[in-house]
């Protein structure tokens, strides 16, 4: 796995605004969103918690109603980041009530909007109600919002960390994963322009431009068929999940297939399919044979091995962004920085 950075940001600025924000599952180990905060100002960023972050109401953090307001404060503060404490579940009952124009307003002043699993429906959805923003190319543009901070101006929609499952761990625990944290900073001052790693052989001089979206496979295809589905064509599909059996990984597949997005896009990137437990009634099935009867029925190549989804180490990825993908021997490289 390689990332590949531009020229760094002019280091005179005050430090980035971050705020964790909570949308979806509760958090039942507060301290930990505490640890993640302090883990991320020693990384350079002003961070802080939501005020209703670390809110419950069952098993969401807090009701829909504080859910929502939350989302919409931190839109209205723009933070330079506004990453989201966890997964779980709790943005799909969000969605219809949320102010898109709000979301895009954020993005407009710089917020970049980070998170994976749950906060897949945020980010697709955003990207459905065209609230997505973000130059071509190049460092960071900063300017100064009415908190008095200085905000990177490439605002937009990463699938990267979650504050509690990436940045909570104390150094006894082994600490935050190097890989996840040094691609996070990276992408969150402007600096990442792409990301490589190896895939299975077989793919060798693929090329492919679209836009690159995707993230939680369950999530994503739940929006399938409401007015928060992107409706993405020749696009990069990157895909993921975890507790999912490979028969279910590949009925959610077929399902996409059967829909016409498979064969719209010009490829599919796959990243961990982890967590789930072999069965019995498996008879040699697994994930491998599940994407070789969906491979049998798309005609757009997928590859594997992207470092994405619920485990320690993975890169940050720009939603929304014109991506090259370029294949050269079993190295694949997702360009967006040019």
């Amino acid at each position: 796995m390689s990332a590949r950075r531009a020229a760094p940001a002019e280091p005179s600025s005050p430090p980035p605004t971050l705020t964790v924000f909570a949308a979806s599952g509760v958090l039942v180990d507060r301290p930990a969103a505490r640890r993640a905060v302090r883990r991320l100002r020693t990384l350079g960023f002003d961070a802080r918690l939501d005020p209703d972050a670390l809110a419950r109401h069952q098993r969401f953090a807090g009701d829909d109603a504080v859910r929502l307001a939350a989302l919409h404060r931190v839109a209205d503060e723009a933070p330079s980041v506004a990453l989201a404490l966890r997964g779980g579940y709790g943005l799909t009952r969000l969605l219809d009530g949320i102010d898109w124009r709000r979301i895009a307003r954020s993005i407009e002043r710089g917020t970049r909007w980070v998170g994976q699993s749950d906060v897949t429906a945020l980010q697709l959805a955003a990207l459905a109600h065209g609230g997505l923003a973000v130059p071509a190319r190049g460092p960071a543009r900063r300017h100064a919002a009415h908190d008095g901070h200085a905000h990177p101006a490439a605002g937009g929609l990463w699938q990267g960390p979650l504050a509690h499952d990436d940045f909570s761990r104390d150094e006894a625990a082994g600490g935050p994963d190097d890989v996840t944290e040094a691609c996070f900073l990276e992408a969150m001052h402007g600096e990442l322009e792409a990301v490589g790693f190896r895939t299975e052989a077989g793919h060798d001089g693929l090329e492919a431009r679209g836009t690159l979206w995707g993230g939680n496979l369950c999530v994503l295809l739940s929006l399938l068929g409401t007015p928060h589905w992107p409706q993405v064509k020749g696009g990069i599909l990157f895909l993921e999940d975890i507790n999912e059996h490979p028969y279910r990984v590949e009925r959610c597949l077929l399902q996409l297939h059967q829909a016409g997005v498979l064969d719209a896009q010009r490829a599919v990137v796959l990243g961990h399919f982890n967590g789930y437990k072999p069965s019995p009634l498996d008879r040699g099935y697994t994930l491998k044979s599940a994407l070789a009867r969906v491979r049998a029925a798309t005609r757009t190549p997928i590859l594997t091995g992207l470092p994405f989804g619920h485990v320690p180490t993975k890169v940050c990825l720009p939603v929304g962004r014109r991506t090259d993908l370029l294949v050269q021997g079993r190295d694949v490289l997702l360009a967006w920085g040019h």
